[in-house]
């Protein structure tokens, strides 16, 4: 079971401002297939709710933070986004949950399939039967 994990993403700068580069395969460890985000979030909203079969996602706040609940059934824990250097690799076998969102938050995902309705465990006993 693998397990996710946050990484650093390169940033580069001068007087003009600030350049970060994401590369398929060599920022983020999957190619990249589908790419969508989340903003203009509720207070108090929860986002998620779910765990894959396959796909593995690369979730980066571009823009405020937010915190993402992960549960592998071995380890439960949470985990701050809250800068655009660092992104969360999410495995498949993480049960996720995104909340807390600032106002400004944009939550950039990028996902290693196409959707896929199929692909998701969103009965939480489900994914306890699966990856339990």
């Amino acid at each position: 079971m693998n397990k996710s994990t946050v990484i650093d993403i390169n940033q580069l700068g001068d007087e003009r401002g600030l350049l970060t580069v994401i590369e398929e395969k060599l920022t983020i460890p999957f190619e990249i297939l589908r790419v969508f985000y989340i903003y203009g979030t509720k207070e108090g909203v929860r986002r998620g709710f779910h765990a894959h079969y396959k796909t593995r996602q690369a979730l980066i706040c571009v823009s405020g933070n937010c915190k993402v609940y992960l549960d592998n059934t071995k380890r439960k824990e949470d985990i701050l986004l809250d800068t655009p250097t660092k992104a969360l690799i999410l495995e498949p076998n993480d049960w996720h949950e995104m909340y807390d969102f600032s106002p400004d938050c944009v939550l950039l995902v990028l996902a290693s399939h196409l959707y896929d309705a199929e692909d998701y465990i969103r009965d939480y006993n489900k994914f306890i039967e699966v990856y339990g």
